[in-house]
């Protein structure tokens, strides 16, 4: 008979079982006769667990509407007036010092450094120097038009799309908007693949797929969610962007944001980016906007907005105590412009509109996007409140004057 000193084989198989035993404690069973018998508690919550639902794939909608997406390359002209090749505008010239002055050897040191810095002769012009920008831009009819930035083709002149069935084409400018930054171009043809605008807007948290450009690499597509509504991001006095997290980089300017059902919700148009590259902060105009846009540029080839002739300042916590608002909303009128549609209609300054036909004003920019979406000679009803109390005035919408 052994006596109970274990051998290294019966170490061994001592520590083979324990590992063992372990393995079935934690898989839920327990060693009976060498086998692992299941625990029927943890059988039921294995039961309860469902399986874990695939990620989207986007790749149905993509091939629909990939092929409505264009690579927009565009050359510009760059004149520069200075014939060394410094463009920072800053000169430097010998200063008027005594003779022995101590800071004329520092001066001549500097010179004789910087040889480009020194004192220049009469400017010269260089001659006239092209560059190429590239973005992004997408069919909305099959008849050629194309929707894109008006960053992408401003002071460009030529203009030129490649499909991405690889067909390049020459475009034309039909319209710009700066204030939106939208553009409009058409090619020549009756038979071009297209996407629609979407005509409910997007929701926070929705799936988007962004596709365009970026640094030249035509086709890419990236995906991501809505982040945030409503941005302004002190481009214009009209900004009410979309927020996504899809990659977005250089050269995807003026391409489309879609949705899951293949619509454009939005045209990619700006980026935060502390580095110049993408961090997932991506800005695009709703359909909304591009739709009223670029049936007017298609129109007339440019935007006529509606005016009210008022300057306006924001209702803050403080103004709304002093005249009385329970909370800040509404636009401050800071004046009532002479012979304007409002000082007409009896707006005067200190007034605060709080409604358009109705509908609330949230904001001084709130206002200036609804009276800018109505067609001049409409008539519209205003809101205000004066010491206290609301009363409705009804005038009739002038049309923007330019440059304002």
């Amino acid at each position: 008979m052994l006596d109970k000193v274990s051998t290294p084989a019966r170490k061994r198989t001592a520590t083979w079982l324990g590992a063992a035993a372990v393995a079935a404690l934690i898989a839920g069973g327990a060693v009976e006769s060498g086998l692992v018998a299941p625990n029927p508690a943890h059988a039921e919550l294995r039961s309860m667990a469902q399986p874990l639902q695939a990620a989207p794939s986007f790749a149905d909608v993509i091939d629909q509407v990939k092929p409505a997406v264009v690579a927009v390359k565009v050359k510009v002209q760059n004149v520069a007036d200075r014939n060394d090749g410094d463009d920072d505008g800053q000169q430097f010239s010998m200063p008027d010092l005594p003779p022995g002055h101590p800071m004329e050897r520092f001066f001549r040191q500097f010179r004789d450094q910087n040889p480009g810095r020194g004192d220049r002769g009469p400017r010269q012009e260089r001659p006239r120097q092209f560059g190429q920008s590239m973005g992004s831009g997408f069919f909305v009819s099959a008849d050629g038009y194309i929707v894109t930035n008006n960053h992408v083709v401003d002071k460009g002149s030529e203009v030129e799309i490649t499909m991405d069935d690889g067909r390049t084409l020459d475009a034309k400018v039909v319209g710009t908007d700066p204030k939106t930054d939208l553009a409009l171009l058409k090619v020549e043809g009756n038979d071009f693949p297209y996407v629609r605008l979407a005509s409910q807007k997007a929701r926070i948290g929705d799936w988007v797929m962004a596709i365009g450009n970026p640094f030249g690499l035509g086709g890419t597509v990236t995906a991501g969610i809505v982040s945030a509504q409503h941005r302004d991001i002190g481009s214009g006095p009209y900004d009410d962007y979309i927020q996504i997290d899809a990659s977005v980089n250089k050269g995807n300017s003026g391409g489309p944001t879609f949705n899951l059902s293949g619509e454009v919700v939005g045209v990619n148009t700006a980026i935060f980016s502390p580095s110049g590259g993408n961090v997932g902060i991506a800005f695009a105009i709703p359909a909304s906007t591009v739709e009223t846009v670029v049936a007017s540029l298609k129109d007339k080839g440019s935007v006529t907005r509606g005016f009210i002739g008022v300057q306006m300042q924001p209702v803050t916590k403080e103004i709304a105590e002093a005249i009385g608002l329970k909370e800040p909303k509404g636009a401050l009128v800071a004046e009532a412009i002479k012979d304007g549609p409002a000082a007409k209609a009896g707006v005067k300054t200190g007034d605060t509109i709080v409604a358009v036909d109705g509908q609330p004003i949230k904001e001084a920019k709130d206002l200036s996007r609804k009276i800018a979406n109505v067609a001049p000679g409409k008539s519209v009803s205003l809101t205000l409140y004066r010491e206290g109390k609301e009363r409705n005035v009804t005038l009739e919408v002038g049309s923007q004057p330019k440059g304002v």
